[in-house]
């Protein structure tokens, strides 16, 4: 998929665009392409090959051709010519959370910086200090930026490690002589940061295998290349590793590479005092080696599957999400998981826009998208009047909205557009809605769009009392984070859990995925606070709506179960849940 690619010279775009002063409606254009083409589901590489790239909202011409143009050449004529108009490394320094590019072409005229590094060494000589509008805050605003840009160089957050994965197990699935292939490590449990990438095959002819794989058109550097492993280095300075298994050692393999690495420890010590040796060969009677040595020895017991280790073990099957030791050993031992949530246990999604906000789509469009997913209603939540950046409603918009969707609804049968908002939270935790107007809305989504910088006590006080509202369902996006842009702000979550709990608000897991917030240690505590969920996609796009799957593997490992998310619940129930 070229879809990363296509949103970061879009968004590069904007910035330069917005640096030269160029006209404030066009840099909008590119960066909200970008926003856009990023929450795709849909590969752009695909869409460009039927001609269908302008069935992508807010895609013209224009845009299209760009796009195709990418997607030939990796750059596009339009990008090469303003980036000559930027001083060398500046848009590098524009990647850096809390340097905009007007703060980004200040520090480069006057300082010469060309990098993230450069620019934290002139912080460290202290040459920002009396520089117009570089303030003491906005320098530790700056190093807090350059921490974030450093952490996201070193590793990937969970849904760019998926997409590049995708692109690798796409080309070596069409080779007739692989049987099997999955995913392992960190990026198999879903954790939210990745710092490498591990495939396992099953084949019988693994060197033609190697030879593909290390021949795919995103291999920059081969590491290393073996008969049965490769490891290669992407354009992106990703490492990915390869290995090629026997059929009869795949389960054991993928349990092994899959981790994590205190699970592993965990399982050999049971297996060790039950007199057997377990590594990523399969399990082993020990008598052979007595030892226990690293090689395969002896009888063997199980390792074609994953099942069969976990039977033979006395175990229900431990899903990758919980592979952390945390408890998830003792629980499967006594066949006690809990049963986890998964993408067909959800009814509905909860947060979305359209074009009466910030979104690209009718209302029709992303009901219909939501229907052709298997849903029973979708919430479209456009933001509320405070919020001039997203087009936020009146409240005389909010009832001709209204007017749409009960007119839409009146011609659909077995599934339910809701009428809801994503409310603004204000600085003392009122609503942007009066209560005449918010008790109208099947779904309130109540969220804090400005003032990250307050203390703790400030941002916590405005979430607890818009929980505290009786219209409120949902807060949305709770900890603000936005990953590689912002960290998430101060806030005591078990004050927000203690006022969800008590006044029947749910806390969102915001699927969108430079979001993925509620993080999956907050969703443990929520649920053992006895607070619900709801997973939603924020999306702003019918492709967006795609996304769901990745605020699952965040419940998954959150260890949420069905009866803990809200929108598992079909309509009738839902509304008597709410309320």
């Amino acid at each position: 998929m070229k879809n990363s690619l296509v949103a970061k010279i879009f968004r590069d775009m904007a910035a330069i665009l917005e640096i030269q002063g160029e006209n404030v409606f066009r840099v909008r254009a590119y960066a909200r392409a970008a926003d856009t083409i990023e929450g795709l589901s849909d590969d752009v590489t695909e869409l460009a090959a039927k001609g269908a790239l302008t069935v992508i909202p807010g895609i013209g011409k224009d845009l299209a051709g760009k796009i195709q143009e990418i997607i030939a050449t990796g750059t596009c004529a339009g990008y090469e010519e303003i980036k000559k108009d930027v001083p060398p490394g500046i848009l590098e320094l524009m990647s850096v959370p809390n340097v905009g590019p007007k703060t980004a072409k200040l520090l480069s005229d006057r300082l010469g910086v060309k990098s993230a590094a450069e620019l934290e060494a002139a912080i460290a000589a202290g040459k920002l200090a009396g520089i117009p509008g570089i303030k003491e805050k906005t320098i530790a605003n700056i190093l807090r930026g350059i921490a974030l840009f450093k952490q996201g160089r070193e590793r990937m957050v969970f849904p760019v490690a998926r997409e590049l994965k995708d692109k690798f197990v796409g080309e070596l699935k069409k080779l007739p002589e692989v049987e099997r292939i999955s995913e392992a490590g960190s990026l198999r449990r879903a954790k939210e940061t990745v710092r490498d990438i591990d495939i396992l095959v099953v084949s019988k002819q693994p060197e033609k295998v190697m030879d593909a794989f290390t021949r795919v058109p995103w291999v920059k550097e081969i590491i290393a290349k073996g008969p049965t492993k490769a490891s290669v280095r992407t354009a992106d300075d990703v490492q990915v590793d390869c290995r090629v298994v026997e059929e009869n050692a795949y389960g054991a393999a993928l349990l092994y590479f899959t981790g994590s690495k205190n699970f592993n420890v965990h399982l050999r010590t049971i297996g060790v005092r039950n007199g057997w040796k377990t590594n990523e060969y399969g399990v082993f009677s020990a008598e052979a080696h007595p030892g226990l040595s690293d090689k395969p020895g002896g009888k063997f017991l199980a390792g074609k599957t994953e099942e069969d280790i976990f039977k033979l073990f006395g175990m229900a099957y431990v899903p990758p999400e919980l592979r952390e030791d945390t408890g998830e050993i003792e629980l499967a031992l006594k066949n006690s998981l809990p049963r986890l949530v998964t993408r067909e246990d959800i009814k509905g999604d909860l947060h979305a826009h359209s074009k009466w906000s910030d979104g690209t789509n009718t209302i029709a469009e992303m009901a219909a998208a939501a229907r052709s997913l298997g849903y029973e209603y979708l919430a479209v939540t456009d933001h509320s009047q405070s919020l001039k950046v997203a087009r936020g409603l009146s409240i005389e918009a909010v009832q001709k909205k209204r007017e749409e969707i009960d007119a839409l609804n009146a011609k659909l049968r077995g599934f339910r557009i809701l009428f809801g908002a994503e409310v603004d939270i204000d600085n003392e935790g009122g609503l942007d809605y009066p209560d005449e107007v918010l008790k109208g809305f099947d779904i309130v989504v109540a969220a804090v769009h400005t003032g990250f910088k307050q203390s703790r006590e400030q941002l916590t006080r405005r979430v607890t009392r818009a929980c505290a509202n009786k219209h409120v369902h949902i807060i949305a996006h709770p900890t603000g984070r936005v990953w590689g842009a912002r960290e998430a702000y101060a806030i005591d979550m078990d004050e927000v859990f203690t006022a969800c709990r008590d006044t029947n608000t749910a806390l969102e897991i915001n699927s969108f995925p430079d979001r993925l917030d509620l993080n999956d240690g907050h969703c443990r505590q929520a649920k053992e606070r006895g607070v619900r969920i709801a997973i939603d996609t924020d999306s702003h796009a019918v492709g967006h709506l795609g996304n769901m799957g990745l605020g699952v593997s965040v419940a998954r490992r959150g260890w949420l179960e069905g009866r803990d998310v809200i929108n598992t619940l079909p309509l009738d129930r839902l509304f008597k849940s709410i309320k």
